[in-house]
């Protein structure tokens, strides 16, 4: 631990109760920013959570349409998020229109992006070349996308959503993997976006096959938002909270984790007799890692980077969440 990291704990932990405050850390936060959150979870669990905490500021560890979420639910509190370039690469695959495409010089990020859906396509477009078919937006988009979709879903109820929908045919956006995974496993025609993680799309099935044999005991983990080759060869496809479950539940001693690192430090904290690997080293997402003390500090001694989702769109992304909600 570095010598200055007591004192900033100290520090935070003071304002945070000044400011009638609570932090939240996503399980892929560095391990002294869990450490020092009142809750740690997936995105749309905090954002719930927060909104039944009475407080008057959220610190959103996490990247920035996981904010917009927490605003979204939690209107009448000041959001923050401690470093303003903690974004989403696939969130930014899909935007509502042309005249919302424009991309920003990130740094750290090449530009243009090259993970980016091609620029002469838009939610609308897809709309318009399907009318009438329901838009289903997983839980890693911004606000305006979530605005602009009929139902929400996270990667543990993508098919219980889709199998709620009228119809024969849905859009499911922006995740191919996640789709891909979801025809799988419902009878509906999904049509998918061309999205992806770029720390889960690097996972191949060459990736299974050499951790069963290097830990031929462990079971194998993978989140759905990895290929569809992967999840068919991995043992159990959930969720990084239902890795958390399944890891706790199971009579397994040993489990390679699936998803990027950062959820490891949370499952053995959780379970300290049982062993967890890496499905890949090199599963660590930059944004995620942005975050740190320093950084959450100055989020409470500045009131650094605020986020508030204007009431035109929070309004109907809010109704896409509660319709998920009420059907999850």
């Amino acid at each position: 631990m570095p010598s200055d990291m007591p004192g900033l704990r100290e520090e935070i932990l003071k304002l945070k109760d000044e400011k009638r405050a609570i932090i939240l850390a996503h399980n892929y936060q560095r391990e002294e920013v869990q450490d020092i959150a009142d809750f740690v979870g997936d995105s749309l669990e905090l954002s719930r959570t927060a909104a039944t905490v009475d407080c008057d500021m959220i610190v959103f560890c996490g990247v920035s349409f996981m904010a917009e979420s927490a605003s979204i639910l939690s209107p009448d509190k000041t959001v923050l998020l401690p470093e303003e370039f903690a974004l989403c690469p696939m969130a930014d695959m899909i935007h509502v229109d042309s005249a919302r495409r424009e991309r920003k010089s990130f740094p750290g990020f090449p530009s243009p992006p090259p993970y980016v859906y091609p620029p002469e396509f838009s939610l609308r477009d897809i709309k318009a070349q399907y009318p009438g078919i329901p838009v289903v937006a997983y839980v890693n988009t911004t606000a305006a996308v979530k605005a602009e979709s009929d139902i929400c879903c996270t990667s543990a109820n993508v098919v219980k959503v889709i199998e709620s929908l009228p119809g024969d045919r849905v859009i499911c956006i922006p995740d191919k993997n996640l789709s891909m995974w979801a025809q799988k496993n419902t009878s509906k025609k999904v049509i998918a976006w061309d999205g992806y993680c770029n720390i889960h799309e690097r996972v191949t099935p060459d990736d299974i096959r050499k951790a069963r044999g290097e830990r031929p005991g462990a079971l194998i983990m993978a989140h759905p938002e990895c290929r569809l080759d992967v999840l068919e060869a991995a043992d159990h496809v959930t969720s990084t909270s239902g890795m958390l479950r399944f890891a706790s539940s199971s009579s397994s001693k040993e489990f390679v984790v699936g998803t990027e690192i950062g959820l490891m430090h949370r499952l053995m904290k959780e379970n300290p007799e049982k062993q967890f690997y890496p499905l890949r080293n090199d599963m660590i997402c930059p944004n995620m890692k942005k975050t740190t003390l320093q950084s959450v500090l100055r989020a409470f001694r500045e009131n650094t980077h605020p986020v508030k989702v204007p009431e035109h769109v929070r309004i109907p992304a809010k109704r896409a969440l509660d319709r998920m909600l009420a059907i999850a």
